[in-house]
């Protein structure tokens, strides 16, 4: 570390702990991802971390435009391995997120979303102000149920009152539905994306393991730090 800051050495390092250098086998690999792969060991590709880490900071750069901009970035993943990562990540800097299955329409539909949205905020505040009450207990069961449906599928979103400056997902293949609404929209896509993906797709791909909790994990800590610290670098000094 020189000056504070992670030298290119280390960058690659943490690279290397969190697992994300194992790609999948060579008949996996998409040709997009070839001019990003080391070599091979035990017929699993290994990714160039150089390269790797090159792209992480070209995403970062993009990210902390955003953050300057104060823009909203949409987090996404299905995967299992990433619901944790996104939705802490996310919350960390009051992102809007989607942990689970993608609904086809959230981005490209958004205004019968939205509707679907304000259903909840309206159902949830009445029930805060005990204003369901006049209901029958089955009425008020089935209302329950309503809201137990919306925030599962819409909770994550609430937040996005419009459609955000940017995606950042989690294997970009796997949520082939949301880059392409993305692109549809000209929103630009931030993915960490494993050999078998097309990193033509997105405008800023990460070609790394989208597949071990470690290596998601680090990825998602990279993109959220680096909206935190500009953030943190454009707020203005208190002087006692």
């Amino acid at each position: 570390m020189q000056d504070g800051k992670i030298t290119p050495t280390q960058g690659i390092e943490s690279l290397f702990r969190a697992g994300a250098h194992f790609a999948y086998g060579k008949t996996r690999r998409h040709p997009t991802a070839a001019k990003f792969i080391f070599g091979s060991k035990a017929r699993v590709e290994i990714f160039d971390l150089e390269k790797t880490s090159e792209t992480l900071e070209n995403a970062k750069n993009f990210v902390r435009g955003l953050s300057g901009a104060g823009k909203q970035i949409l987090f996404v993943s299905s995967k299992s391995e990433a619901k944790e990562a996104i939705m802490k990540g996310a919350e960390a800097i009051h992102m809007p997120y989607v942990a689970g299955r993608f609904i086809g329409g959230t981005l490209t539909n958004f205004p019968q979303i939205k509707k679907r949205i304000e259903k909840l905020e309206r159902l949830l505040g009445e029930r805060e102000r005990g204003e369901l009450s006049k209901y029958t207990k089955k009425e008020r069961l089935l209302i329950d149920r309503e809201i137990i449906t919306l925030n599962n599928t819409f909770g994550g979103i609430v937040s996005m009152k419009s459609l955000p400056a940017a995606i950042f997902v989690i294997d970009s293949k796997r949520e082939h539905i949301v880059v392409s609404e993305a692109t549809q929209l000209k929103i630009p896509v931030i993915a960490l994306s494993n050999s078998d993906c097309d990193l033509s797709e997105v405008s800023y791909p990460i070609p790394a393991n989208d597949s071990s909790r470690s290596s998601i994990e680090f990825f998602v800590h990279e993109i959220v730090t680096a909206y935190k610290e500009q953030k943190a670098a454009e707020a203005p000094v208190v002087t006692p």
